[in-house]
């Protein structure tokens, strides 16, 4: 069970830039006059943030006109947590000549952008595609690239952390060390921890063979664990709350679907919500009207609290007045 608490998170959007090629808005905005748009979508992994982020996609799309099957076509593709899958999705995408695509999580983001400088990509879930080198910065794009990020307050997340373990000296940092979202993010919750006198102590998987053995490795170190949008571990997370719950260790997550999976609490975004921005966007492409280079990466204006009650159960945990 869980209990949700929409909370209102104010983000800058900057400004406008230039680029990219006029033919391909054209194209694309000629297709779906013929009724025969592709949109290629490869995602990572499944788990329930980057599944929520596609279904909003396909459903922003479907409330504007693009309904799968009648004036587009939508070719899904899931490479179920393998990089070699992505390179081989990426290709099968681009060389079917899609009029747009979108990729799902960072490493299936770098893997289509390497292929192809002229498709309209269009990435989400991704935390920060300028430390990608997806884009030449995220407020100008500059190239075939754009999208939404879905970069996590997490400053404000240990300063959850902080309320909810008041006695923590120590929080364990868990991430998967070949993500360059998670790497982003866990240097900024170094620094949220530097700031709030906390210790930390770094703990990474490089598949997910490692994640219960890791985990275990922080009983008796830590007071508490911290862990950012890491795609790795969400779909792990079951493993990681086994451990951490059995021997009384909270778990401060980046998303609401890792606190589906067993983690105590997060204040984080809405993954269905980016995917219907993201939506917004593809429609602005798809049109013609504008060109990914163009446009700035965009950031979710909500955050969202929520906690699953069992985990607090077992914890031995009464939430304050947050």
């Amino acid at each position: 069970m869980k209990k949700t608490v929409l909370v209102l998170l104010a983000v800058a959007v900057v400004a406008l830039a230039t680029g990219c090629s006029k033919k391909n808005a054209a194209s694309a905005s000629a297709a779906v006059k013929n009724g025969k748009v592709k949109v290629g979508i490869i995602q990572l992994v499944e788990h329930p943030a980057l599944d929520a982020a596609y279904k909003g996609f396909v459903d922003g799309l479907a409330d504007a006109g693009y309904k799968d099957g009648e004036n587009i076509t939508i070719d899904y593709q899931n490479a179920q947590g393998e990089q070699a899958n992505c390179v081989t999705i990426a290709n099968k995408l681009v060389n079917d000549k899609d009029d747009l695509i979108l990729a799902i999580a960072t490493p299936a983001a770098q893997a289509v952008a390497q292929l192809t400088d002229s498709i309209p990509i269009l990435v989400t879930a991704v935390t920060d595609p300028e430390s990608a080198k997806l884009v030449e910065t995220n407020a100008h794009p500059g190239n075939n690239v754009t999208g939404t990020s879905d970069l996590t307050p997490v400053s404000a997340q240990v300063d959850l952390l902080k309320r909810v373990v008041p006695n923590a000296k120590t929080v364990g940092l868990m991430f998967c060390s070949s993500e360059q979202n998670s790497i982003f993010q866990i240097g900024l919750a170094k620094a949220a921890c530097e700031r709030s006198g906390l210790n930390y102590v770094e703990a990474s998987v490089s598949n997910s063979n490692e994640i219960q053995q890791v985990t275990q490795s922080l009983v008796g170190k830590v007071d508490a664990i911290y862990i950012p949008t890491d795609n790795m571990l969400a779909a792990g997370m079951p493993l990681v709350a086994q451990v951490a719950n059995e021997n009384k260790i909270p778990t401060i997550v980046g998303e609401d679907g890792m606190v589906q999976g067993g983690g105590a609490l997060t204040y984080g975004i809405n993954y269905y919500e980016l995917g219907r921005q993201t939506a917004v966007q593809a429609v602005a492409i798809l049109k013609g009207e504008k060109k990914p280079a163009d446009m700035p990466i965009e950031y979710l204006e909500k955050c969202d609290l929520s906690y699953n009650e069992e985990t607090l159960k077992a914890l031995g945990i009464t939430l304050p007045n947050l």
